[in-house]
């Protein structure tokens, strides 16, 4: 049993469109809603009116769903059974159902008989409810918007910006100029935020690099720009586009803010993305043939081994140095006989001497690294190790007590530590024996030769040439300075030397470290000071030991990283390169102490 529902409509010139449709079921619902079996668009009807059901072959049950009247033959009925062999009119408000019959199905054809109410049908139920009489019309709304977006987005930031063209600083305040700005400027630029004019010198034109260099007066490329040109990629077919765009709105190629781009947010300003420098440096040797540099891209993934400047030959302040890569196992010649294990061992002497002066110099159960190596100010160096301050603690160079004030050798000049050996036995007599005192009973003979006394008095006589002994012993094994110190034995007539000294200060010339950033981590995680038995060992991390956190800018790795860190080009190198910190450390150094304008002439990016 089904029923066959005809949707009766009629054209502007009164022919008839039926959309039959049989629905296999024996209950139907009439109402408003859409997801009605009889879907009736008018608001004289409710949204679930009635449902209709089959009893059997002929008869129907139309009954109201909502409590409210349906016509049947004229007469207002909530429920009603029809014979559908005999037919029978409903109404639901401008609609009229015809039920019939026909083979074994029951019909109903669904017809709108009568013209509605606006308030009942659908398409003029949006004109009743708008407000479209009460507005302008679209054409004049579209024209009235346009003109105020220009009033307000371009003629009055114009004006404000001619009202204060000539004013170094412009008042605190908003200013309509202000609506054009992307957004805040970073803390390095943040004393600008009201002298607009100080980058943006001339209107509608972009900022040059004139402007720039005002203020960073020492900045410069790290190559000749020619070289610059040769070494860079040629552009594709979308940066020969951009160039030519470039090129038609007076956009020079290779401005600051290229790389440096502002008002991206009240923070750091963002390092240069590693693509700037991968451009060149990833094929670098394909267009530079002559040049010593090797091919560098993605730091987890397409950077060379490691080349730190060794010391190879020491010389004080000005030390021989030369860039040796990891690969050939360096070591370096830094003038010092200084074993890392020993001092570091948890047992043993040294140990034992750190536990006696914990109480004085606030060491613990055994030496550590920060007894000995004290960062700089800035957090990302470290201070040469001195004698007096971090040595002479344990490794005392003390020879003569005065008066309760203890005299010592002058550490580092071995002239002045010869001359001072050499006065002390020349003005020093050994230690009077007690029986040569005024009031001891001598025995008869005791000032023979040979005695006491020839025996005290020759020691007197022979003391100045004592010295020399006491010296060697001083430049020998065992001795105060042989210790330490690499000793050259003197030669005929010669005196004794001691071979320089030198500390080095800072490996990676043409890169960064920055120990502040890494004070989370354990010394002995990156260097291998606790088993290095010899100061020649080399004890900075090599490329690999770096990757076990650091990964390239994209998050790339060579392998698995437990806590992985982003780290691009700017992180380690400075395209401005001088004596200084690249721009990612200045930065946050500026920060720690507080800066807002790190950058300024010094040449930081």
């Amino acid at each position: 049993m089904s029923f066959l529902v005809r949707q009766i409509s009629r054209t502007a010139d009164g022919r008839e469109i039926i959309r039959p449709q049989e629905i296999d079921r024996t209950m139907l619902s009439i109402g408003r809603l859409a997801e009605n079996d009889i879907h009736l668009q008018d608001l004289a009807v409710a949204p679930r009116h009635a449902g209709v059901e089959r009893l059997d072959q002929r008869r129907i049950v139309v009954k109201s769903a909502c409590g409210l009247d349906f016509d049947v033959d004229g007469r207002p009925v909530k429920e009603v059974e029809i014979d559908s062999a005999k037919g029978a009119e409903l109404r639901f408000g401008g609609h009229r159902l015809t039920v019939g019959h026909e083979s074994a199905n029951v019909t109903i054809a669904v017809e709108r008989v009568e013209a509605l109410s606006d308030a009942s049908e659908y398409k003029d139920e949006a004109r009743v409810f708008s407000l479209r009489g009460l507005l302008p019309g679209k054409r004049i709304s579209a024209w009235g918007f346009v003109a105020l977006i220009l009033l307000c987005f371009l003629a009055f930031p114009i004006w404000s910006w001619a009202t204060y063209s000539e004013v170094k600083t412009r008042p605190v305040g908003f200013h309509a100029d202000q609506s054009w700005s992307s957004g805040s400027l970073s803390l390095a630029h943040k004393s600008l935020e009201n002298n607009c004019q100080a980058c943006h010198v001339k209107p509608f034109e972009a900022v040059r690099d004139t402007s720039c260099t005002s203020c960073h007066t020492q900045v410069h490329d790290h190559a000749d720009p020619r070289r610059l040109a040769e070494a860079k990629a040629p552009p594709g077919l979308g940066g020969r586009v951009q160039m030519m765009f470039a090129g038609a709105f007076n956009l020079p190629q290779g401005r600051c803010v290229e790389c440096h781009t502002e008002h991206e947010g009240a923070g750091r300003m963002q390092p240069t993305a590693q693509q700037f420098c991968s451009d060149c440096h990833a094929d670098l040797k394909t267009r530079l043939t002559d040049t010593r540099l090797l091919d560098a891209g993605d730091f987890g993934t397409a950077h060379p081994e490691f080349r730190p400047a060794v010391i190879v030959r020491p010389g004080g302040a000005h030390p021989a140095t030369q860039r040796i890569s990891f690969d050939r196992k360096p070591t370096e010649d830094n003038g010092l006989k200084f074993p890392h294990e020993l001092h570091l061992s948890k047992t043993g002497g040294v140990a034992r001497m750190a536990q006696t002066l914990s109480g004085d110099k606030g060491y613990g159960n055994a030496l550590a690294c920060k007894d000995c190596h004290r960062a700089d100010s800035s957090g990302t160096r470290f201070q040469p190790v001195d004698m007096e301050q971090d040595c002479a603690s344990c490794h005392s160079l003390a020879f003569d007590e005065i008066g309760g004030t203890v005299r010592t050798l002058r550490h580092g000049d071995p002239a002045q530590v010869m001359a001072d050996i050499r006065a002390f036995y020349r003005g020093t007599g050994p230690v009077r024996p007690a029986n040569l005192g005024g009031m001891a009973r001598r025995r008869p003979g005791l000032y023979a030769e040979g005695q006491v006394y020839n025996a005290y008095f020759g020691a007197v006589g022979s003391r100045p040439g004592q010295a020399e002994s006491a010296i060697r012993a001083i430049f020998s094994p065992g001795g105060a300075c042989f210790d330490c110190h690499r000793i050259d034995p003197p030669g005929a007539g010669g005196t004794w030397r001691v071979q320089p000294v030198s500390q080095n200060a800072r490996y990676f010339r043409k890169g960064w470290f920055d120990h502040d950033a890494h004070k989370t981590e354990d010394c002995e995680s990156c260097h291998a000071a606790p088993t290095s038995k010899a100061a020649t060992d080399l004890l900075i991390p090599d490329l690999a030991s770096c990757r076990t956190c650091h990964v390239g800018e994209g998050g790339a790795s060579l392998k698995t990283v437990a806590k992985p860190v982003p780290s691009g080009c700017a992180l380690c190198h400075s395209y401005h390169m001088d004596d200084g910190a690249p721009w990612s450390t200045r930065q946050r150094v500026a920060d720690n102490k507080g800066g807002t304008n790190a950058a300024k002439s010094t040449g930081a990016r």
